[in-house]
């Protein structure tokens, strides 16, 4: 019976005035301060006829509903999400309903998995949609650069010749591959290092080879800035090193995970 007419949020249409506008109140020759109940006498809503598609809307939403009375109880709310009613306010369900949904894409297993270091996640995911500035890309953008590498000197610095052809980043990846007791490790493309990830065997699974490979494009890009900016070049045996000490560590701070615990042994 409290329920303002055009502020509550008490029809499929949400908040009237928000809705059929502030012409509202004048069209439907109802009250812009009214309660519901207001709206209505003895025999039926007294509102105007409708003049507009959301108007006729409402009528006919107005003619499934039982007219306000005293003897029903006094108002009650509730959150309703996708046509459901949540038991009290859900921010969860509410974010999964108004954000903007899209079909999953195959490497997100990759970037996002449980266990990875959130820094590293989120260079990965950058760098797999090539927006990671690279010298080639600055230079598309119109920069007047250099775009040879900063690490090798010789090649133009792109994502995939940065993080997969680089001498540098060979050192890197051919250490890792003596480290899991592996073949060599080389990538002649994006997507085949992506497929790399989800492949096993017993000595590196997916887990593994996930956090391997987020750490390795990670410690690539810090040094690449750190050569860019600060002109400091440390050689990748040092990089490695570190490299090795951010797997541990990263192990060590989840070993009470099922799928971690297990890594320390196939890592050392």
């Amino acid at each position: 019976m409290n329920a303002s007419f055009w502020y509550d949020s008490w029809s499929p249409l949400g908040t009237l005035i928000k809705a059929l506008g502030h012409e509202g109140p004048r069209s439907l020759r109802v009250p812009l301060l009214a309660k519901v109940a207001h709206a209505t006498n003895p025999h039926g809503w007294v509102i105007s006829d409708p003049r507009s598609d959301l108007a006729l809307s409402l009528h006919m939403y107005l003619t499934t509903i039982p007219l306000p009375r005293v003897d029903l109880g006094p108002d009650s709310y509730d959150w309703v999400v996708d046509d459901q009613i949540c038991n009290g306010f859900s921010s969860t369900r509410t974010w999964s309903s108004i954000r903007p949904k899209a079909s999953k894409v195959p490497w997100h297993q990759t970037v996002w998995f449980k266990g990875a270091t959130p820094r590293n996640a989120f260079n990965m995911w950058v760098a797999n949609l090539d927006r990671l500035p690279t010298k080639t890309r600055l230079s598309n953008w119109g920069m007047n650069i250099d775009i040879t590498c900063s690490l090798c000197d010789s090649l133009p610095e792109s994502r995939d010749h940065l993080f997969l052809s680089c001498d540098f980043a060979l050192f890197l990846w051919n250490a890792v591959s003596r480290r899991i007791r592996s073949t060599g490790l080389a990538f002649n493309s994006w997507p085949e290092m992506l497929a790399w990830t989800n492949q096993s065997n017993h000595d590196s699974p997916p887990t593994l080879r996930k956090l391997i490979v987020q750490s390795v494009l990670y410690a690539i890009w810090k040094q690449r800035n750190n050569a860019v900016h600060n002109q400091v070049h440390l050689p990748p045996s040092v990089i490695f090193k570190e490299i090795d000490r951010e797997i541990k560590n990263s192990i060590s701070a989840r070993i009470i995970n099922k799928k971690i615990k297990h890594l320390m042994s196939r890592w050392i």
